[in-house]
């Protein structure tokens, strides 16, 4: 048996406001809350015990998958009283796998939206015996990221933080956030405080000699950790761009919810989605868009690549263009929001206030 450790305890502050309400591994992607297309994956690929390392709003988690049962997986909850990173969130739940010292342990992290062969990277682990196996992934851009380079059997050589110059950018693989861990090195890991499996386990891994493998994977891949990029995400799991046995529908243009209300004249596209108990009214048009349960969007709104969030209401004839309106907020009729602006959770916004607003 393949167990994993999924990391969901972060607390979404570059996501905000989706997350002042809601754990961002909990806000819904394609109709259900994110962590369930990871989960999903997690069991089509043979694991079948997951322990969650949580923290920020961790009472969320367990009532709405209790013990995994069912999505054929056995589940357990730890949560951090304080903040340890991924390395001593990782090191916090060792006492509840079950896997012997050589074993696998799968670990991901709870933003990441992939289609990476999970059992290629375990298969991987294996022949190559290494002591962690790492999914890489290429970027055309990858400042904003670290770099991991490796020789050419795929051993890693390096690991090199956020790289400025050229010269510094040395590859253009980098680090997506999927590891196997043999059960053993997780026990090396320092216990009581804080630490980074990037800045520190990784590194202090390869100072030692410790065989540490790269796969390189570069099927679908996208960091939720922008509003901008989990509008995305979510679209695309619509679209059937990425991969989910989880997504509750066929893919294709749009998904609607049962319990939602769609005018027949309304037009959504681009991977829309419509939650539970929302109304769309007549003449609106949706394209590339969330829209959460129970918010309103009043006749002929026209909204793009934007994220409306739980019972908040849109005005009529208003237009958003990537904008994230929080849980419980009104936008009035006749606005214009564009480019990244965000309404916080159960602000009101009078009608006709904003023609045009942009993200300084």
């Amino acid at each position: 048996m393949t167990e994993a450790i999924l990391l969901v305890g972060g607390k979404g502050t570059r996501l905000r406001p989706l997350t002042v309400n809601t754990p961002k591994p909990m806000i819904p992607a394609a109709g259900v809350p994110f962590l369930t297309h990871q989960l999903a994956r997690a069991r089509a690929a043979g694991v079948e015990h997951v322990v969650m390392a949580t923290s920020y709003l961790a009472e969320v988690f367990e009532p709405y998958f209790g013990d995994g049962s069912a999505l054929g997986l056995s589940l357990e909850y730890v949560t951090e009283e304080e903040p340890l990173g991924t390395g001593g969130a990782i090191r916090n739940v060792a006492s509840r796998l079950h896997s012997g010292p050589d074993d696998p342990v799968l670990i991901f992290n709870g933003d990441i939206l992939t289609g990476l062969d999970i059992r290629a990277l375990v298969a991987t682990h294996a022949s190559s015996g290494a002591d962690v196996s790492l999914h890489l992934t290429r970027v055309a851009d990858p400042r904003a990221f670290g770099l991991v380079p490796t020789d050419p059997t795929g051993r890693v050589t390096a690991f090199l933080e956020k790289p400025q110059t050229p010269e510094e950018i040395v590859t253009d693989q980098i680090n997506a956030g999927a590891y196997v861990f043999r059960r053993s090195v997780i026990d090396t890991i320092p216990t009581g405080r804080p630490v980074s499996v990037e800045r520190e386990t990784f590194p202090g891994l390869l100072a030692e000699g410790a065989h540490l493998q790269g796969m390189v994977d570069s099927t679908y891949w996208l960091d939720l950790g922008t509003p901008q990029a989990f509008v995305r995400g979510s679209a695309d799991l619509v679209l059937g761009r990425a991969p989910s046995p989880a997504v509750p529908g066929r893919c294709g243009d749009r998904l609607v919810l049962p319990s939602a209300r769609v005018a027949p004249d309304a037009k959504l596209t681009g991977g829309t989605v419509v939650g539970e108990d929302a109304v769309v009214g007549a003449g609106a048009r949706i394209s590339g868009s969330t829209i959460l349960a129970g918010a309103v969007v009043e006749p002929g709104a026209v909204i793009t690549d934007s994220l409306v969030g739980a019972g908040a209401r849109i005005g009529a004839r208003t237009l958003l263009t990537g904008a994230v309106i929080g849980d419980g907020a009104e936008v009035g009729a006749d606005n214009e929001l564009r480019d990244g602006v965000r309404i916080w959770c159960d602000t009101t916004l009078p009608a006709g206030a904003v023609r045009f607003s942009s993200d300084q």
